[in-house]
């Protein structure tokens, strides 16, 4: 079973974007790009409260 959580290896914030690529399996400079265009599409702000949302709610990936 897949869960989604912020990886410790591949971040540029916080992990928040790197840990969604991984889930929907996709490059995680592809994320970051479109959540880059949609920041600024909408204004910047629904879409920085939501990545800081995420920071809080997406639980760090546990080393094992």
């Amino acid at each position: 079973m897949k869960t989604l959580v912020r990886p410790l290896h591949d971040r540029v914030l916080a992990g928040v974007l790197s840990g969604i690529a991984q889930y929907v399996q996709m490059d995680a400079t592809v994320v970051r790009l479109l959540f880059v265009a949609l920041l600024l599409i909408t204004g910047v702000m629904p879409f920085a409260f939501l990545y800081v949302l995420a920071i809080f709610i997406i639980p760090n990936e546990v080393k094992s």
